[in-house]
Formats: C-alpha cells, structure tokens, sequence
C-alpha cells in the first residue's frame, strides 16, 4: 500500500485526483489543503497553511509513510510577477518538510499547465512540446520545475511535471472552473429568457482549442508517477481532440434547450456580477443545492479563456510514446459534466 499526499486536495485537479486513487484499492491519501476536508475510507484531510513554513512543517512532521507527493496547490495573485513568490514558496516548504521525515519518498508530481509555454501571454507556437525552450521570466511553473530538478540530484526519489490544458471537472469554490462557468452563465441565461451568447471575443469564437478531463488527468497523473519510464519527464496531457467554440457552442446550447444568438464581448466579471440575487431566487425556485452564488462563480477565469482568440493546444504524444494511450471525447465529456451538475442539484 502506497501513501499519497495530494496537495491542494479540493481544487478540480486534487479532488479528482484523491477519488481516482481511492478508486484503484492501492493507495493511502493524506489530503492538504487550506479548508481541510472530509475524512473517508483510506482518506484523510490536514488544514494547513503552505505560505507558514513552520506550520507546514508541524502539520507534516508525523507523515513519515508517504511515498508519492502529488503537488496541485496554486495562490492567484493580481500579477505574473507576484504569482512567483507564493507558489514556489508553498512548493518549497512541502518538500523540505516532508523529505526529512519520509524516508520512503519515491516520488514527487508536480502539476503545471501551458502557462510553461505562454499561453496565457498571447498567440505561442503550437502544437507546444516539452522540449520547447522557457520564455523570459517571470514564470512560476518554470521557477517550481527548477526547483525540484536541482532538488533531486543525488536522492533516491524522482518528480514528474504534468502539463494539462483547461482542466475541466466538479469541484465547487474554484477559481478556475470552466464548465461551472458555462452551466450556471446557461442556467441564468434561460432563468431571464435569454438566448446562449457567446461572451468572448470575435476571434476566440474561431480559435482551435483543447481541454484536459479532470479524470483523464488523475489517471495520467498516478501513471507518470509510477511508470519508471517517466521518471524525471514531462508530460502535456490532453483529452486528444481540437474543438471550436463555433462548433461546441450550439451542442452546449441544445443541452440547455437554449437558441443561441450572435456572439457578444460580455465581461462576465462584470456583467454577472449583480446577478446573486437571480441566482438565490433559483435555488429556492427549482429546490437546488444550498450553494452560495460565490461558490459557483468563476467569471474571471470563464474571461479569461474566452479572450483566447489564437489557437491552443500542445502535442500529447510524447505521452503515448511513454506508454499512456487514454483519451476523452471533448463534447461528450462537458455534457456529462452538466448532466453531473444537475444530478448534483447544482443548476436546474
């Protein structure tokens, strides 16, 4: 039996992750997280604040069974540059805390994204690979990957750096939650009898684009952790197909037995922003989940992808090559995902 400590266990990414590793019967799970957690069958949850290195090291003191560190923790801030400092810091202080006291760490996963490339910078050479060169700094993923690479020299364990694209999945409270932004900016659309804009910009509508399943991404995850070939690697993991917004948009829109209309830049930071009280009145109205309207909101980051008018996407072979062959079919997966939502009583 194998003991996972997963960092950042109640974001879309970790969350999925601690249910696929319950899921296999071979694993031991140690959750970390600001809010702690719920405990389970072969789950447990640790509140701890990351950015406190005495704290971290206090909480992680008695984890000397862990043998596979698996690291999704991520502090927005308002700037690229700010972002460096927090996010190396919490990565730094989980590994310099645990290694001492684990003396059968085998190995440590660290969860990236295309932001490795600049893709959030604008227009970056796609398809993107792993061998592609870093960009000027300031990039956190790049600082975090550096880290660990020099970390390891000489050390029995090994680190793995996964990079999906969106990452799309349940999880409630996350700022980064793509199909949570479309199934209750839909939901309110048809609460006020409106038709399914698409609120980004002209281009994006057009752009050639990717996501990543959440479970797709657990299962890829655990396999780079524990397949010897991908030590010190990485990976870009995808669901393995291209999509457009031209083309998904009206399937997302049937799913909600909505018209669509001419597309519109709508800031949905902005333009949702009033709409707490429509959406407390939808609770009460079709008997929904008790989730507060901040719970289910991820209007900057639902603008932020939908400002994306160049391509994005990055090659996933190298992947297969290494031995990981699964894939997901990208429209099947996000009307699952808002069928899930509705058996979860979260939108109507």
């Amino acid at each position: 039996m194998r003991t996972a400590l997963v960092v950042g266990a109640n974001g879309v990414i970790g969350r999925n992750l601690v249910d696929h590793l319950v899921e296999t019967g071979e694993w031991e799970v140690v959750g970390l997280s600001r809010r702690g957690g719920e405990p389970a069958e072969r789950v447990r949850y640790i509140s701890v604040d990351l950015l406190d290195r005495a704290d971290t090291e206090a909480k992680l003191a008695g984890l000397t069974e862990v043998t596979h560190v698996f690291y999704t923790a991520y502090q927005d801030r308002p700037t690229w540059a700010e972002l460096v400092p927090p996010n190396l810091a919490m990565l730094t202080h989980v590994i310099e805390a645990i290694e001492p006291v684990a003396p059968g760490l085998r190995h440590v996963s660290l969860m990236q994204g295309y932001k490795v490339y600049g893709a959030h910078l604008g227009p970056f050479k796609t398809p993107a690979r792993e061998s592609d060169p870093y960009f000027m700094p300031p990039e956190f993923m790049h600082d975090q990957q550096e880290y660990l690479t020099d970390r390891q020299l000489g050390k029995d364990w090994t680190w793995s750096a996964i990079r999906p694209s969106v990452v799309t999945g349940f999880a409630l409270g996350n700022p980064m939650n793509l199909a949570m932004v479309i199934a209750v900016y839909a939901a309110i659309s048809k609460e006020l009898g409106l038709p399914l804009r698409f609120p980004g910009k002209p281009g994006a509508y057009d752009a050639l684009l990717e996501v990543t399943d959440a479970g797709l991404l657990a299962r890829a995850t655990v396999w780079a952790a524990t397949d010897e070939r991908c030590a010190n690697q990485a990976f870009n993991i995808n669901n393995g197909d291209l999509f457009r917004w031209s083309e998904l948009w009206p399937r997302i829109a049937g799913f909600f037995e909505l018209p669509t209309a001419p597309g519109l830049p709508l800031a949905l930071d902005t333009v949702m922003a009033d709409k707490e009280p429509v959406w407390d009145a939808m609770v009460a109205k079709y008997g929904l989940a008790p989730n507060s309207y901040r719970e289910v909101s991820s209007w900057g980051f639902g603008d932020f992808v939908f400002s994306w008018d160049y391509d994005m996407f990055a090659d996933g072979s190298k992947a297969r090559r290494f031995g990981f062959h699964e894939f997901v079919d990208t429209e099947a997966m996000f009307l699952e995902i808002f069928a899930d939502l509705r058996r979860r009583r979260v939108i109507p």
